[in-house]
């Protein structure tokens, strides 16, 4: 899996170490992290683009990304894309979730499904929660869902 900042600088090391290595730079420059995971997805003609997004929120003091494309000509009903995004932002929380227990780095995923009912999106919400929330991880919608409404969105878009 490539991940790169969003400068467009190429991350080398794995994810894992990566993320580790952004925690012990940033608390030991005295920031206060929380770690949010989103992926939000553009059907463009007959490719369906994901993107995946860690957003690292220094407390007060902004935040930066690591960001992960992924392309597929596979066909989605829109329950089942909402539904795959989900799976890739929890697939990631799970490889990471140790490291945020072992330097108490809070974590949420954030889900780019309306808890409006009004939109296609808001079938997948209850799947959506309950696997996350299943997985034991915090779960955010929009409009509080950032990381994948807004950050992973700029990606695709």
């Amino acid at each position: 899996m490539k991940w790169r900042k969003f400068n467009g600088e190429t991350i080398n090391l794995p994810i894992y170490d990566a993320v580790e290595n952004v925690i012990r730079r940033e608390t030991a420059a005295g920031y206060r992290l929380k770690v949010c995971i989103g992926t939000d997805s553009q059907v463009k003609g007959q490719e369906t683009e994901f993107a995946t997004v860690i957003v690292f929120l220094r407390e007060g003091h902004g935040g930066f990304m690591f960001i992960h494309n992924e392309k597929t000509r596979q066909q989605f009903a829109i329950k089942e894309r909402m539904l795959v995004e989900v799976a890739k932002s929890i697939e990631i929380a799970y490889e990471l979730c140790n490291l945020f227990t072992i330097y108490d780095v809070d974590m949420e995923v954030h889900a780019d499904i309306n808890t409006n009912p009004h939109f296609k999106s808001n079938d997948a919400l209850k799947e959506a929660m309950g696997y996350i929330l299943g997985m034991g991880f915090a779960f955010k919608a929009k409009p509080e869902a950032f990381a994948s409404s807004s950050c992973a969105n700029k990606v695709v878009n």
